[in-house]
């Protein structure tokens, strides 16, 4: 038996459809997904994958951040509209940052978004996913980007050591315990590497924490975003790891980014 999706044949029976599995914006999720479709039968695969709960980002195949349209594939880590707060913060630090490195960069959203606010900038972006690696190199094309694939700074170039003004890291910081009860979107359809920061969530950041001053340049930053609960233990890891730490939130985005700054030198 056909599913009822492959009976479509009007855009009131694409919004008809999800809304009855349940989605709260069908209005607005059909207008993108009658988009994206090129032929009949695409339009009911994308409509049956959207009914059983795949994320809508990845149904049409991108996701809007901070004004661009980023493409994301199935495997990739969907970039959350909260952290573009992180991009936000990175500027007002560093509007003049001509080295930059995107770390756990997943789609690579947050590279591009930063190359495309700074202008020419030596964008670099690593993340141990080849799936997140692929897409991260289309993303950041535009801007020259250079995606490495390995475990945050072993992926690196080594020339980097001491260069990097902006070092954004969206690390994964949910404890291991609770990934089974983020949403099913995620769970089920985003990689586990990219959600689970083990034990209390903060295993990975710890890691990032600790190589940063390594990698900074003198005045460079580190952005990380945690949750509400994980802020104070996050600037601590930051701060006994040599970095001046400061914690900034947007209570409208719940967002929550710890920056920690690389000392410079005192002027004798």
């Amino acid at each position: 038996m056909p599913s009822p999706s492959s009976r479509l044949t009007s855009p009131d029976a694409v919004v008809a459809a999800l809304r009855t599995a349940g989605c709260v914006f069908a209005e607005d999720e059909a207008r993108l997904i009658l988009a994206a479709a090129r032929t009949p039968e695409e339009l009911a695969d994308m409509v049956d994958r959207r009914v059983v709960g795949h994320p809508l980002e990845l149904v049409v195949g991108w996701a809007e951040f901070r004004g661009l349209r980023v493409t994301v594939a199935p495997g990739v880590f969907v970039p959350r509209r909260r952290t573009e707060f992180l991009v936000e913060q990175a500027l007002a630090l560093a509007p003049d940052a001509r080295v930059v490195v995107d770390l756990c960069c997943g789609s690579g959203a947050v590279g591009a978004a930063l190359a495309a606010a700074l202008g020419p900038v030596e964008l670099h972006a690593a993340d141990i996913d080849p799936a997140a690696v692929d897409c991260a190199r289309r993303n950041t094309a535009h801007a020259g980007g250079r995606v490495h694939t390995g475990d945050l700074f072993e992926a690196l170039p080594a020339g980097l050591r001491g260069r990097v003004d902006i070092l954004a890291a969206n690390v994964p910081y949910v404890p291991t315990e609770e990934v089974a009860l983020l949403p099913t979107e995620a769970r089920d359809h985003e990689p586990l590497v990219a959600l689970d920061g083990g034990t209390d969530g903060l295993d990975v950041l710890r890691r990032v924490a600790a190589g940063a001053p390594r990698w900074l340049a003198p005045g460079g930053c580190l952005l990380v975003e945690t949750s509400e609960r994980q802020a104070a233990a996050a600037v601590d890891a930051f701060a006994r790891c040599g970095l001046t730490p400061r914690l900034a939130v947007s209570d409208e985005r719940y967002a929550h980014v710890v920056v920690g700054s690389r000392a410079r030198p005192a002027l004798t």
